[in-house]
């Protein structure tokens, strides 16, 4: 087995092997917020994550509850169901809300996040594909995280700085 130690904050976590994935599809917001707004998806479930944000993944349930025989694909996303990027935009109303995608095995993946604020797109749609840098100002999640008020400390970015790294699967916040 080969293990990589990788230089950049951000999944993957600090060491990955080759056999290792990161799979991360779920939408952020304050705690309050999300708690109120998850009233009307009865599918969905939150987790807090720390700095007064919750997520909420994205699991196979929700997806298909959401998207009502539909797929995915709204604003470039694998797994956003278009009906509910609407929905999101509303939630804004009460405060930023991200929605960010991450995949990863052995080291090699790709990113995408969103936020909206006010009703309106005030943050992406982000993507860095398999193979991309990361831009100077941070990855797509590290920079949705910062938009929704995530401050990392000395040697972290916001992905660190909230525990992102802990679960490896969508699914694994609320299990």
């Amino acid at each position: 087995m080969r293990i990589t130690a990788t230089a950049t904050a951000g999944p993957p976590p600090l060491l990955v092997t080759d056999q290792m994935a990161y799979d991360l599809k779920a939408v952020i917001a304050e705690e309050a917020a999300l708690r109120r707004a998850l009233r009307d998806v009865p599918a969905a479930r939150a987790a807090s994550i720390g700095q007064g944000l919750s997520l909420m993944p994205m699991t196979h349930a929700l997806f298909e509850s959401l998207a009502h025989g539909g797929g995915g694909g709204a604003l470039g996303f694998r797994r956003l169901p278009e009906p509910f990027e609407k929905t999101l935009a509303a939630w804004s109303a009460d405060g930023p809300v991200a929605y960010v995608e991450a995949e990863y095995f052995g080291g090699a993946g790709e990113q995408r996040a969103v936020v909206w604020d006010g009703g309106t797109v005030v943050l992406g749609p982000l993507r860095v594909e398999e193979g991309e840098p990361f831009p100077s100002d941070g990855s797509p999640l590290s920079r949705a995280l910062r938009r929704l008020g995530v401050v990392a400390g000395p040697g972290e970015d916001e992905f660190s700085a909230v525990g992102l790294g802990r679960h490896r699967h969508s699914g694994a916040w609320i299990a």
